[in-house]
């Protein structure tokens, strides 16, 4: 497995196991996802999701993938889900910082 494809294996793994049916709501998820997980484990995701975002896809096919992987309806949250994706990686990393 190349670095790139474990990067999508490890970032659709964060979003298919952190945003699903029963979350309740995106910002709840996020919250229960930093109060649960290592500090290493927020690093990690925070380096995925930069990783990801910096990649040579396709602006069209960075949204496909978020939509796949999440059950979030991006127009309640009047974001684009690469928008939405960049603001929980700077969630993530606020959350960080206040650690």
């Amino acid at each position: 497995m190349n670095d790139k494809d474990y990067i999508y294996e490890e970032l659709s793994d964060f979003l298919d196991g952190t945003f699903h049916q029963d979350m309740g709501t995106p910002e709840k998820a996020l919250h229960e996802f930093i109060e649960e997980a290592h500090k290493i484990c927020i690093e990690n995701t925070i380096n995925y999701i930069t990783a990801f975002l910096n990649s040579d896809l396709s602006t069209e096919k960075k949204e496909e993938f978020i939509e796949y992987y999440t059950d979030i309806y991006f127009p309640a949250l009047k974001l684009a889900p690469l928008e939405w994706l960049e603001q929980t990686g700077e969630t993530l990393k606020q959350a960080l910082k206040n650690t």
